[in-house]
């Protein structure tokens, strides 16, 4: 049996003799453009908070009030600067984690507390209470310089945008081109047709701009909606001329001998009427979801009432219908409706987070692990004013959960984004398969399996830097399609509800706080990496967890073919696929296996196992049977359980060789996830002194855990284990039968030893 999976003998070609994952799409890290509003600071990350006196006083006094800077620079005593020994040296003081998770707590709800709660937390948390006021002013100003450079960052952005445009503009101007051969343009005169299509498409801009004119309109006048969007399209017949050339005079026949000879042009009226017709139906369905997610936003109970299963709230359905006309219809036959509302703070402001929704990429990029792919399929309307306000996108996306039993849910929806005050936005998605069955034929009609309501976000800055979010999520799908262990679970809301987007948000924007700070908060380990090392690590890991994502999930954006094998557990998704010119992944035939089972322990009580490097051999076959050692360790977030480690297996006899695993393990209130995958040492090494990671080729394997969904208590947990291997290093190879048994037979010996360790009954 040839499985160069389970091959140990070559060090330097790790990648390729072990697990490993799918190339992702996108690498947050990497996009220039996914700046959250969150940019380098000269000090500690935010959340780490370690020593933050000395961050805020390297900071230039432009950023900070004299007040703000003379407190800061007060750390012992109350003296006047003038009075104070000039070589003084200045005494700091370390927090502990716990007393800076506590501040940071009681920060987001109260950035100025006053004097009666600083003595409480003094108390409480046993330090001075000038301790507690100057981690406070600092805290404060150093979330004001932040917010300060983003700003001034968006401004040069803007800069730049314009000046690209005004060069390529003298460009054209200097060089014109001509549209039909693309060489050099002679000027001189026009031909009549071309006479003839600059009158059409002067029309045309016309009629668009007078649409998008009446789109802004109805967002200040809901009630012109319908009247407004019907009026008739007719032709121009004025005199004025433009380009050079005159108009039509009225009553000029296109029949006309004047045209003799001509193909006679295509009247597009009934086109641009059938399309304005279209667009009001998506006008009219994106202002009527708007309305609707700002209401089921803002109103509690008895709309919202709490769930019996938790502290979740839950939609009261006969509220809901008594006070709300279904804007998608009837709910089809055979659906079921999951409905989820959840509030969060993060720490990102408004404007960048709007940004990132209406792009497609970044919104991919901000939810690596739930959205499989996404698109814009068509702009209706770009927004006002050069802002976001009043923009209309119609796109597509595919939404995924992380397991082989859910199918990826696949929609076509309006998202539309309008300001409803200074630092108030919303953005909602609502499905347009309505007003899609409206204008197609019966055999025409695709099968849904999922449509969504109005759902969406709104968004409001908060003081302190964060935004608080408010997250609705309202869908309708086909059960049936889903398997029983996880029907619970989505139900809930909490597969794909507002408490997963939350969470994901939160997280993310807590890595990238950490990724753009200077200083990186980490274990004293005995391999030290730089700062831009450290910088290629989180790149590389992050790279490695969207490659585990992208082979779980059957997903259309990804080039795996499903195997059906008869002698498989149908539980268990085996696919394949070839790789050719990937850099980052070994070339050759490539495996994924993945499958989901019940596991009756508690959510954190399996991921803490799992991600114990003192318990891996008791179920990693690359443990080679002994415990691993942790060589080097970044946290990525305020939990320090959200990390990305490197680990070394133990060579148990002189025929075994050592090797080195790269791991990052994530978790929030939503699930967590384990990634891991061999990577080659001299690669390693290179990363870990800032080169860059894009060429390490990876094969991750890991596991996803999501809570049962089945009561208030954290009994069970729902894990996803899923392997991707390398069968062959040739392409042109074929795949056989005994390496699909023995990825089988991996999976199932892997599920049986984390039973057997954890004492779970089978």
């Amino acid at each position: 049996m040839n499985f160069a999976g389970f091959n140990n003998d070559d060090n330097s070609s790790a990648g390729e003799n072990h697990f490993s994952s799918v190339s992702a799409a996108m690498s947050i890290f990497s996009s220039p453009r996914l700046s959250l509003g969150l940019q380098q600071t000269n000090g500690e990350a935010t959340r780490n908070g370690e020593s933050f006196e000395v961050s805020v006083s390297r900071r230039s006094p432009e950023s900070r009030s004299g007040s703000d800077n003379a407190e800061a620079l007060s750390g012992d005593d109350d003296l006047d600067a003038s009075d104070r020994p000039l070589k003084k040296k200045k005494r700091y003081h370390r927090h502990t984690p716990q007393q800076i998770q506590e501040l940071e707590s009681v920060f987001k709800e109260c950035p100025h507390p006053d004097e009666k709660q600083r003595q409480d937390l003094s108390r409480r948390l046993n330090l001075d209470s000038r301790q507690v006021k100057f981690w406070f002013q600092n805290r404060r100003t150093q979330m004001k310089t932040q917010i300060e450079r983003h700003e001034n960052s968006l401004l040069r952005q803007e800069n730049d945008k314009l000046r690209a445009e005004n060069m390529s503009v003298r460009e054209a101007i200097r060089n014109p081109m001509c549209g039909h051969c693309c060489g050099s343009a002679v000027v001189g005169e026009i031909s009549l047709e071309e006479h003839q299509l600059r009158i059409e498409n002067s029309r045309l801009k016309d009629e668009l701009d007078r649409v998008c004119a009446l789109a802004g309109k109805l967002l200040n006048d809901d009630a012109a909606c319908s009247s407004a969007l019907k009026l008739g399209v007719g032709s121009r017949n004025d005199y004025s001329g433009s380009g050079g050339f005159t108009l039509v005079p009225p009553g000029f026949e296109i029949s006309s001998p004047f045209f003799s000879g001509l193909a006679p042009p295509v009247n597009r009226t009934t086109d641009v009427a059938t399309g304005l017709d279209q667009k009001s139906l998506y006008l009219d369905l994106a202002l009527s979801a708007m309305d609707e997610l700002v209401k089921m936003a803002q109103t509690s109970e008895p709309l919202w009432i709490p769930s019996s299963k938790g502290k979740r709230e839950m939609l009261n359905r006969e509220e809901y219908e008594k006070n709300f006309t279904p804007c998608l219809g009837p709910k089809p036959d055979g659906f079921v409706s999951e409905a989820s509302k959840e509030v969060g703070m993060a720490i990102i402001n408004s404007l960048a987070l709007v940004e990132t929704l209406m792009d497609p990429e970044r919104w991919a990029e901000m939810f690596p692990c739930m959205i499989a792919r996404s698109s814009t399929s068509e702009i209706i309307s770009s927004g006002m004013g050069g802002t976001r306000n009043g923009a209309l996108h119609l796109m597509q996306a595919e939404i995924q959960l992380l397991s082989p039993l859910v199918p990826v849910r696949k929609v076509t929806f309006l998202r539309f984004c309008k300001q409803h005050a200074e630092d108030v936005w919303a953005v909602v998605d609502v499905s347009v398969d309505s007003i899609s069955e409206r204008r197609s034929s019966d055999s025409a009609r695709t099968s849904l399996s999922c449509r969504r309501l109005p759902s969406g976000c709104l968004v409001q800055d908060m003081p302190n830097g964060y935004s608080k979010v408010t997250w609705v999520d309202h869908t309708e799908y086909e059960e049936s399609n889903i398997h029983h262990l996880y029907r619970p679970l989505v139900s809930s809301g909490l597969a794909f509800g507002s408490k997963q987007w939350i969470s994901a948000l939160q997280r993310q924007c807590e890595n990238l706080t950490i990724l753009m700070s200077s200083t990186f908060p980490n274990r004293n380990k005995p391999t030290p990496i730089s700062s831009m090392g450290k910088k290629s690590m989180l790149k590389l890991a992050q790279r490695m967890a969207q490659k585990f994502c992208r082979g779980v999930c059957a997903s259309s954006s990804h080039k795996w073919s499903k195997l059906e094998i008869g002698n498989i557990d149908e539980d268990v998704r085996i696919m394949t696929r070839k790789n050719l010119d990937d850099s980052g992944e070994p070339p050759g035939i490539l495996l994924s296996a993945a499958t989901s089972v019940w596991i009756p322990v508690s959510p954190r009580r399996l991921f803490d196992f799992l991600r114990d490097e003192l318990m891996r051999s008791e179920w990693d076959i690359l443990s080679n049977g002994g415990p691993m050692q942790e060589m080097a360790n970044i946290f990525k977030g305020q939990d320090h359980s959200n990390s990305v480690s490197l680990l070394r297996s133990t060579a148990m006899n002189a025929n075994q060789s050592s090797m080195l695993i790269l791991q990052e393990t994530s978790i929030d209130a939503s699930g967590a996830t384990i990634v891991y995958a061999p990577v080659d040492i001299p690669a390693i090494h290179s990363v870990m002194s800032g080169a860059d990671s894009s060429y390490v080729p990876l094969l991750p394997s890991g596991f996803a855990i999501l809570p049962d969904g089945q009561g208030m208590e954290e009994t069970g947990s729902l894990l996803t284990v899923a392997f991707q291997i390398l069968v062959n290093s040739l392409p042109t190879a074929k795949l056989n039968v005994e390496s699909i048994e023995t990825v089988n037979n991996l999976i199932s010996c892997t599920v049986q030893k984390i039973r057997a360790a954890l004492r779970c009954d089978k």
